[in-house]
């Protein structure tokens, strides 16, 4: 035997094709069994569980007001969740008003483009929905109830008009009434950014 010549055949000890693969899955898999909570759930004092019934009562009852009794489209399914976010959790920086002026816009945008380009298919709903989230991502502008925004517009068969109202101006009715009822709380500051 030559010097550093070894007794096992070459290529032992390299893992095969196969056993990389079974690793990778392993890993993946392992992934989704989650961490245990270190710290408890946080339980908000009482004063903001009224604050954000409050806003809830006043922001959602008002678009649904205007839209219901006016006539006047003001109020879309998503903003259900827009509520959650601004009147329930104002200090995430989902809830802050560049996301949900910002999401809603633009997803709103992303699904009536979608709608007039490709019609109503079970494709152009999950296009719209899709564009929504990667435009959102790149703009900084993440706001989650987005997505069922862009996807009620292909399902509504929304035209442009959908962007400016119902959406935008019931996005903006959430926030201005998220600034006057969050901030009732000492608790509470919001917005925490404006941009």
């Amino acid at each position: 035997m030559t010097a550093g010549s070894s007794l096992e055949p070459p290529g032992a000890g390299v893992p095969t094709e196969r056993a990389v693969r079974a690793s990778a899955w392993r890993k993946y898999a392992a992934k989704m069994r989650g961490n245990k909570r270190l710290t408890p759930l946080a339980q908000p004092v009482p004063l903001d569980i009224i604050v954000s019934a409050l806003g809830s009562l006043v922001g959602i009852g008002v678009v649904a007001f205007v839209s219901l009794v006016y006539g006047k489209p003001l109020i879309v399914a998503s903003f259900g969740a827009s509520a959650v976010l601004v009147y329930g959790v104002p200090d995430a920086p989902l809830s802050q008003p560049r996301n949900v002026l910002g999401g809603h816009l633009l997803s709103s945008a992303a699904g009536v483009l979608t709608y007039m380009a490709c019609g109503l298919t079970w494709w152009s709903a999950t296009l719209a929905t899709t564009l929504a989230i990667v435009i959102m991502m790149l703009t900084k502008t993440t706001h989650p109830p987005g997505g069922a925004t862009a996807l009620y517009a292909v399902l509504s068969r929304a035209n442009p008009t959908y962007i400016l109202a119902p959406v935008l101006l019931g996005a903006a009715a959430l926030v201005v009434i998220g600034v006057l009822v969050n901030n009732l709380s000492p608790n509470r500051s919001y917005p925490r950014y404006w941009l």
